[in-house]
């Protein structure tokens, strides 16, 4: 893998010379980051973990025989994201409760996440065969079209609604291409609803998404020997009913230079301009399909929670 801060650098650059400025959410998850993503998924506002936690519960069986290649001796389950996995574990544990033959693959970006989700495993499912992966999304796919045998490919999460429209059909289209017709998909979706619930889950009341969104900032002093004042920025997001998308963003509250070391420039800020750091789409069932037909999958099997809040949607190459 290339050297996160050469990449961090380079990101850097491009996006802070863009209007509007922008930074990408893949960088939010240092290990920091994802010690307080794991605190948002806690929060009451947040209600999509909750709601995928729903379906993991209540269609526990009916998941893992969709996930399941029909006659195979044996699949590798691969999460892009993995996190703390705590979803998953219901899943693996399902698997592991009828013997089926599997090696679990998790994927993340963050070393600390991954060395807490095998440590966690191993005590809890020491029976589990599992194979870390400390990798970007782009590596991971990249290396998935190389294993042999059949896969089984979890996103959950809702973290498909963090690509924008271009880029989500990129994305889909890398994940469908190793497909073989016995492999499948699972993919998280937030879906839409009440406007007031998605907005206050990107902006809770304690302060912790707000939290998250800042830790940006450290990180770029920290790695890139940047001088970002924290108390000199805020936390802000809006949600559009009209095209689905959650957005946040950091607000220069005053007019300010940083200087960012690592890259030997200084960086100008209007006072109220933005850095566009984060989307997250929230979708329809008709949308979900339509997108399925586009990168070339089918929709197999449509899990939601009570409430119709979540779907979690398993996919498959079309077949010819």
């Amino acid at each position: 893998m290339l050297n996160v801060t050469t990449e961090l650098a380079q990101h850097v650059a491009e996006g802070l010379g863009k209007m509007p400025k922008t930074l990408s959410s893949m960088y939010f998850y240092d290990d920091a980051g994802s010690r307080l993503f794991q605190q948002i998924m806690d929060l009451p506002e947040y209600y999509p973990t909750r709601a995928e936690f729903a379906i993991f519960r209540e269609h526990g069986p009916a998941l893992a025989a969709a996930l399941s290649p029909a006659g195979s001796d044996g699949f590798s389950l691969v999460e892009l994201g993995a996190g703390d996995g705590a979803k998953t574990k219901l899943l693996l544990s399902e698997l592991l409760r009828t013997a089926t033959a599997f090696t679990y693959a998790p994927v993340d970006i963050s070393a600390g996440a991954m060395t807490g989700l095998v440590d966690t495993l191993r005590r809890e499912l020491p029976a589990l065969r599992v194979a870390p992966v400390v990798e970007d999304y782009a590596t991971a796919l990249t290396q998935l079209r190389t294993w042999p045998g059949s896969k089984a490919v979890l996103f959950l999460g809702s973290n498909i609604g963090n690509f924008g429209p271009a880029e989500r059909l990129d994305f889909l289209r890398q994940l469908a291409a190793p497909l073989g017709p016995a492999d499948r998909l699972l993919i998280g979706f937030d879906l839409q609803k009440d406007p007031r619930r998605i907005r206050a889950a990107y902006d809770d009341a304690q302060g912790v998404t707000a939290a998250f969104n800042l830790n940006l900032l450290t990180r770029l002093n920290r790695e890139l020997d940047a001088d970002f004042d924290l108390a000199h920025w805020q936390h802000y997001t809006d949600y559009s009913p009209l095209t689905g998308a959650v957005r946040s963003f950091l607000v220069s509250t005053c007019a300010q230079q940083v200087r960012i070391a690592a890259l030997d420039e200084t960086v100008d800020f209007a006072a109220w301009e933005i850095i566009h750091t984060e989307n997250s789409f929230k979708f329809t069932l008709p949308q979900i399909e339509a997108l399925a037909a586009e990168v070339g999958l089918r929709v197999v099997e449509v899990f939601t929670d009570a409430s119709g809040d979540f779907a979690d949607v398993v996919l498959a190459a079309r077949q010819a």
